[in-house]
């Protein structure tokens, strides 16, 4: 019931004026709230400013609240707990300690959810739990370019409003092994659409998974700001947070 009442607050208050543009959305009242975090320890994007003020205009709109941090210090049993989910806004190198990985595991094995944007995948390589989590790991990618992102699946929430064939412009990650198999795909990368692909022909750039108890999205795009401003791709991250947070089945 909860998350039915977000989707139609939310679509009741986008919707159009007769012969006019889209009226403002009034914001829907915040029924979870999301940790967005987004420390680096290594190449640090300068669209995480524009990420965090999205996801905020997201949480006005779906109806969570939203705190952003790049205090690893959160990571401990009593500062989670509030938090459905935990976005990973373009987190790079080993970010957390000790204390604070086992204390995510403990989160995620409670049930909670974790969402991965971009580098993401380019975060903590030593610690076997996260890797598991996020899926693969970032191995390479060519200059930012415009390429054709094939979907899947429209059936799940982060994809139903993308079209089939999804044409823009990011920086296009390579992994290091295919998560196919591990993860559901949702979306791969059309290699013969951009030069610089390395998977074979096989490139998966949009997955979710069950694991270990908790929810796990990841969506390889937001290189570039414009990518914050990008209906679409806001579009499938608002939703993948409402998934990930267990707010919608599937």
């Amino acid at each position: 019931m909860l998350a039915a009442s977000v989707s139609c607050s939310a679509a009741a208050s986008r919707q159009a004026t007769p012969g006019g543009p889209a009226a403002p959305s009034a914001p829907v009242p915040a029924t979870f709230s999301v940790l967005v975090f987004s420390k680096t320890a290594g190449f640090r994007h300068d669209s995480i400013p524009a990420g965090i003020a999205a996801i905020r205009q997201l949480g006005q709109q779906l109806g969570f609240a939203v705190q952003a941090t790049e205090d690893a210090g959160v990571f401990a049993d009593a500062s989670l707990t509030p938090y459905k989910a935990v976005v990973f806004l373009s987190t790079t190198g080993d970010v957390l300690d000790a204390a604070q990985q086992a204390a995510f595991e403990r989160y995620i094995r409670g049930g909670g959810g974790f969402v991965g944007v971009h580098s993401a995948t380019d975060t903590e390589y030593d610690w076997p739990f996260y890797g598991g989590l996020v899926g693969a790991y970032f191995s390479g990618h060519p200059d930012i370019q415009t390429a054709t992102v094939q979907v899947e699946t429209q059936g799940h929430a982060s994809t139903s409003g993308l079209p089939r064939v999804w044409v823009r412009k990011d920086e296009w990650y390579n992994f290091r092994e295919n998560p196919r198999g591990r993860v559901d795909v949702l979306a791969t990368l059309d290699e013969r659409t951009y030069s610089g692909g390395t998977m074979s022909g096989d490139h998966p750039i949009l997955w979710s998974h069950t694991y270990e108890g908790g929810r796990a999205w990841y969506t390889a795009g937001g290189h570039t700001t414009e990518s914050f401003s990008e209906a679409l791709f806001v579009d499938h991250l608002g939703k993948g947070i409402l998934w990930s947070s267990g707010m919608i089945a599937r």
